[in-house]
């Protein structure tokens, strides 16, 4: 079913619970796959059976209905075409007889089109042929014209008289002269291939000679008598010509040429005081002393509108490609890179004399025609800044990584960072900004460098907790396990330099067992100074974008500023994931060594049980040992941390030895409480309950009386150390504890 192009009669409606539109089996492109395949989509092909079927009946009942409607028509249908044929036939003669005379006219309308199309086309030849003999006549009659206002006599067979008169020429003769040159020109170029062009050619190329050479001299007089009048005219003359570049190379050739070959030279910036700077000072004393006459003529600021010959650019196309061209033949050695710091300093020079040069240029136009000028882009890939920075990546990431082989050695030179490490970082990432290291153009390489500097910082980072924590934890307790026994085990660095062999390992199956690392040992010292510099580091940084980074970009936009921030917070992100290990080791260590004097709290019940001690009165003595681990650390590396990390590391490893202290504290509480139900049932099977009750405290209670008091004196410590106990969760717990077994103590008094 595709639709017919002849306009029929509209589909009827179907019922509106249809799948689908009758309007789309009209349309043109309408392709049955594609049909089915919308309506699955929508409806079970169960459905759209139904719906086709429905609709198939709604057509069938439509046609119905349009022939019932026309059926007389279609009765007499054959009635009313009778007699057809013959009043076909009768109208084909005077058809056919028309057409042959439509063709005929139309013949002869093509023939008269051709004919005078034919006459236009010859018309036309005729007409470019005369505008074509008219340029040839005025070639020839501005030929002659210019020799007779040059002076140039050309009789037959003499070719070298070009410049006989030449002498008697002036600045309105020579302008005359080029006007009618210009004209020449012209009519040469629309008449390029003709004979009598080419035969004329050398009398254009004698008069294109002289007419040079007489535009030379003048330009030349001008310049050496500051004719003003007569510079503009000859540089009218050469723009009305087009021969603008030629004016601008003779003055390159003559004026300025003699000049930088003088000045540009090895021998004058090794005889000058300033050096380089000297050199390109007397450079640029050329263009006020030498080119301000040109200028004044050339430029519309000068000479004002009237009287300004545009189309020059003198400083540019003259004095500029002449000065690189010398710079490169003469004085090449300013761009060597070898010696970074001499380099730079050449650099920077070179780059102040050429924002001199473009101030001298005089109009915004003028210094893009600069930057755009081939030599401009010449002079500036003559420095090889690629090559210079590989050289300051060398000197200042090597002397970083240098000091990452002996990290941990302290700083020297009142530095605000301990580790020489931390410190070589600082500094290396200031280098980078130095007014003796920068470049602006390597500015994107400099503050990648300082990212890659701190990541490296970073990575050392974790390394340093790996091979010297974690490797070191693992090797001395696979030392121990294999024999190595006897040495005091330690958690913590100074532990591990105590407890590792000196000097010996312990052999195993024939061979020596890599049980002791080569290196000394890393000390809680030097790790509570990577962690103050790395904290230090990372409080600096932002200060170090904004005063040392960002004033050395000039021009910087908003977003660039943005996008610095975002990669310097990602490098601080990062540096700082990796010292919460170290606190963490730090809190580790002060921990287990205040730990060890837990045990004790075990010996309480055996010192008090059977012993008719007195009743306590002050804390045990494994108190103030349990804390003198805190008050080395505090008294040896307290002048390293500021007060919040102080109070951090004691929170930590109070509330670590809380926790601790809590469970050794209820294993022996629950050991008396045991105890002492045991000794009631004993009692009360021997019928001696009441006649002990008038006896003093009992052991037990003597027991929870020390265990009270130890506990309430490590909350009393804790406060010498800035810390609330109250905010300690683990100690609230030893809290509970307490008031357990003040209850404990009451019920007992009581039962007594």
């Amino acid at each position: 079913m595709t639709g017919d192009p002849v306009k029929t009669a509209p589909l009827p409606s179907g019922p509106a619970s249809l799948c689908f539109d009758k309007d789309d089996f009209m349309k043109d492109d309408f392709n049955v796959d594609k049909f089915v395949l919308e309506c699955r989509r929508r409806v079970q092909l169960e459905d759209f059976r139904d719906d086709l079927s429905t609709y198939l009946k709604i057509l069938r009942n439509a046609m119905i209905e349009l022939i019932n409607k026309d059926y007389a028509d279609f009765v007499n249908l054959s009635s009313n075409l009778v007699g057809m044929d013959k009043a076909i036939d009768s109208l084909s003669e005077p058809l056919k007889q028309l057409k042959h005379e439509v063709l005929t006219v139309r013949t002869s309308m093509d023939e008269a089109i051709s004919l005078v199309e034919a006459k236009l086309r010859q018309r036309q030849q005729i007409k470019q042929s005369k505008a074509c003999l008219q340029r040839l006549l005025n070639i020839t009659q501005s030929v002659d014209k210019i020799e007779r206002l040059l002076g140039i006599n050309q009789p037959e067979g003499a070719d070298n008289n070009t410049h006989s008169s030449n002498g008697g020429l002036n600045g309105q003769l020579i302008e005359r002269v080029a006007t009618e040159f210009n004209k020449l020109q012209f009519y040469v170029t629309k008449c390029r291939g003709l004979p009598l062009v080419e035969q004329i050619r050398p009398r254009i190329s004698n008069i294109t000679t002289t007419l040079q050479y007489s535009l030379e001299g003048s330009f030349l007089e001008g310049l050496d008598s500051c004719n003003v009048d007569m510079l503009r005219q000859c540089l009218r003359t050469y723009a009305l010509i087009d021969k603008i570049r030629d004016a601008e190379n003779l003055y390159r050739q003559h004026i300025v040429r003699p000049y930088m070959e003088e000045v540009i030279t090895e021998q004058f910036i090794k005889n000058d005081h300033n050096g380089l700077r000297g050199m390109f000072n007397k450079v640029l004393d050329f263009i006020p002393t030498h080119c301000k006459l040109l200028t004044d003529v050339t430029s519309r600021v000068s000479a004002g509108t009237s009287e300004t010959v545009r189309g020059y650019d003198f400083v540019v196309n003259s004095v500029w490609p002449e000065i690189v061209s010398n710079i490169e033949a003469r004085t090449s050695s300013i761009f060597a890179p070898g010696n970074p710091n001499i380099f730079q300093a050449k650099y920077l020079i070179s780059i102040e004399f050429l924002d001199q040069f473009e101030r001298l240029c005089g109009s915004q136009a003028s210094v893009r025609r600069l930057r755009d000028h081939p030599s401009y882009h010449t002079f500036m890939s003559k420095w090889s800044l690629p090559v210079y920075f590989q050289i300051r990546f060398q000197e200042i990431a090597g002397t970083f990584e240098a000091s990452l082989f002996t990290p941990f050695n302290i700083s020297t030179g009142g530095s605000q960072f301990h580790l020489l490490s931390t410190c070589q970082l600082w500094v290396s990432l200031a280098r980078c900004w130095e007014p003796d290291v920068f470049l602006a153009p390597l500015c994107h390489r400099f503050w990648k460098l300082n990212t890659q500097m701190l990541a490296r910082y970073t990575t050392w980072l974790d390394e340093a907790y790996r091979e010297q924590i974690v490797e070191r934890q693992d090797t001395v307790t696979e030392s121990k396990s294999k024999g190595a026994g006897g040495d005091r085990a330690g958690p913590g660095a100074d532990n591990l330099a105590t407890g590792q062999p000196e000097g010996r390992s312990t052999p195993t199956k024939g061979r020596v067992t890599p049980t002791v690392p080569t290196s000394p040992p890393i000390t809680i010292g030097q790790i509570v100074s990577l962690v103050t510099d790395a904290e230090k580091l990372l409080e600096l940084l932002p200060g170090f974008l904004s005063e040392s980074v960002i004033p050395q970009i000039k021009g910087i936009q908003e977003a660039a500023i943005a996008s610095l921030k975002e990669s310097l917070t990602e490098c601080c992100t990062a540096m700082e994931r990796k010292l919460p290990q170290f606190r963490d080791y730090v809190v580790m260590d002060i921990t287990n060594q205040c730990t060890i004097h837990l045990k004790q709290v075990n010996d309480i019940p055996r010192l008090y049980r059977r012993t008719n001690r007195e009743v306590p009165s002050k804390p045990s003595t494994y108190i103030s040992a349990m804390l003198k681990p805190v008050t080395m650390f505090m008294e040896e590396h307290g002048e390293l941390l500021n007060l919040d990390q102080k109070s951090a590391i004691c929170s930590q490893v109070f509330a670590n030895l809380a926790d601790q202290y809590n469970t050794v504290t209820t294993d022996v509480l629950t050991a008396v409480k045991k105890m002492e139900e045991s000794l009631k049932r004993l009692k009360k099977v021997r019928g001696t309950e009441k006649t002990t009750g008038s006896q003093g405290m009992s052991d037990d209670d003597k027991i929870r009386k020390q265990l009270i008091i130890d506990i309430e004196n490590f909350g009393e410590q804790m406060a010498q150390f800035h810390v609330d106990c109250s905010s300690l969760e683990q100690y609230r717990k030893l809290q509970l504890l307490i008031d357990d077994a003040k209850k404990a103590m009451t019920y007992s008094n009581d039962d007594s």
